[in-house]
């Protein structure tokens, strides 16, 4: 019987930490609240496109972890399928302004970093789909949605 219970508090020890690993574990490149995204050379085809707002970045380097949420503006360029990149940009631009938070991109595809608002637009990232965009509506409590929830 004492072996039976060791044997049954082992099995739930490890399905918890599965369960935890299996939680913390997160593919998305960017979690963002948008205050305004900025087409160029224009809103029908544009090549470039300017995010302004605050940001979670995923470190590529930590499965789990993100940049502290900085605010300022995300710089892209199209690569991949141009008619899914522009849906996209203009997922994140009808979400401009609303205060929600969405996610979009791939940890270890989408390498981006967080422009401060005076910089002049330079050396834009390749913008990589990933899942699309979507819009956070739980999960308040996780620490890179709280930091973005947080900044005003």
């Amino acid at each position: 019987m004492q072996r039976f219970r060791v044997v049954a508090l082992s099995f739930a020890c490890l399905t918890v930490l599965a369960a935890a690993a299996l939680n913390a574990s997160d593919r998305v490149g960017v979690y963002a609240r948008i205050d305004k995204v900025v087409f160029a050379p224009d809103a029908t085809a544009p090549t470039t496109v300017q995010v302004f707002g605050v940001f979670s970045i995923a470190r590529t380097t930590d499965p789990n972890g993100y940049e502290p949420a900085a605010r300022g503006y995300l710089y892209f360029t199209l690569a991949g399928d141009e008619r899914q990149v522009r849906r996209e940009w203009n997922d994140l631009k009808e979400v401009a302004g609303t205060g929600q938070i969405v996610a979009f991109g791939e940890r270890l595809k989408l390498k981006t970093r967080v422009r401060p608002d005076t910089d002049a637009p330079s050396g834009p990232d390749a913008y990589v789909t990933g899942s699309g965009v979507y819009k956070i509506n739980g999960r308040t409590d996780y620490a890179p949605i709280r930091a973005l929830a947080d900044i005003r």
